[in-house]
This record gives C-alpha cells, structure tokens and sequence, in this order.
C-alpha cells in the first residue's frame, strides 16, 4: 500500500499581523508534518509578500493609491485588535522577542526553506495594481482555479 501524502491548504485573506502570523504557525507546523503545504495569499494577505522596499514600477494613480494605503511588508503589518494608532504592533513585537519566537518575516523564511508553496492570487494583484516585482522571490503566482485544484484533495483547508 502507497502512503498518500497529506496536504494543508490556507488560504490568506487577512492582512493583519496576528492572523498572518497564525497561518504561518500552522503552516510551518504541518510542513513539519511532511503534508504538501500551500498558503493562497488573496487580497490583503498579500501584504504578507510584499518586499519592505520594492522597485519603482510603473502604476496608473489608483494603484499608486493603494499602494500607499497597504503595508509595505510582513513586519508592516497592524494587528486585528488592539492595533492602537500603531502602538499594538510595537507591542507584541516585544512580547514575540521577550519569549524568542518567531517574527513574520522569519515565518515567512523558514516557510520558503521548507518549500511551502506561497501562492499569489493574480487576480487580486491585478485589481489592486500589485506587480510580480514588488513581492518576495520565490513565489507562485496563479489564480483561483489553481488553488481549487489543489484545495480539491486536501487534508486541511483553513481560510484566515
């Protein structure tokens, strides 16, 4: 009998630090599991792969907009309560550094070396005027059928 290889597929809508954060936890965890793991970042949780400092790229000025309106990176991000003016993020900042765990930017790291698949919804890209060159390296990028093709047999399905 062939063992079957067990998968996790989150799909990441949120843009928040702590919810971000989660669905990094549990991904790295079942990548640690040996499932196939895969983390659809959609809307704002592609804030979740946006570099800190992206090139110049050329956007109409609706996307310029938005662009300025969106947290330029994982450590950017606010919290989804107790954000407080800026101060919330600051806060569990240290909280994360006081009991050594894991910051965003080292999930999103440590997920890339043990090659979760981070997918990038092209279609919210699009509509928000994000470009392949203001991500990080090593992303996927493909829309919602991809994602339903993979989400189709998967173990787990989380949607954060």
């Amino acid at each position: 009998m062939v063992e079957q290889t067990k998968s996790t597929n989150i799909i990441l809508f949120s843009g928040d630090y702590d919810k971000a954060m989660a669905a990094y936890i549990i991904a790295n965890g079942a990548a640690a599991y040996d499932h196939k793991v895969t983390i659809f970042h959609t809307f704002w949780g592609l804030n979740a792969l946006r570099k800190d400092n992206p090139p110049a790229v050329k956007k109409t000025f609706l996307e310029r907009q938005f662009a300025k309106m969106m947290p330029r990176g994982a450590d950017k991000m606010g919290l989804s309560n107790m954000n407080m003016v800026g101060m919330g993020p600051k806060m569990i900042k240290q909280v994360i550094n006081k009991h050594n765990a894991m910051t965003m930017p080292q999930l999103i790291e440590m997920a890339q070396e043990q090659e979760i698949d981070l997918v990038a919804c092209t279609m919210t890209m699009d509509l928000l005027g994000l470009k392949q060159e203001e991500l990080l390296d090593d992303v996927t990028y493909a829309g919602v059928a991809a994602y339903l093709a993979g989400a189709e047999d998967g173990n787990v399905n989380l949607f954060i």
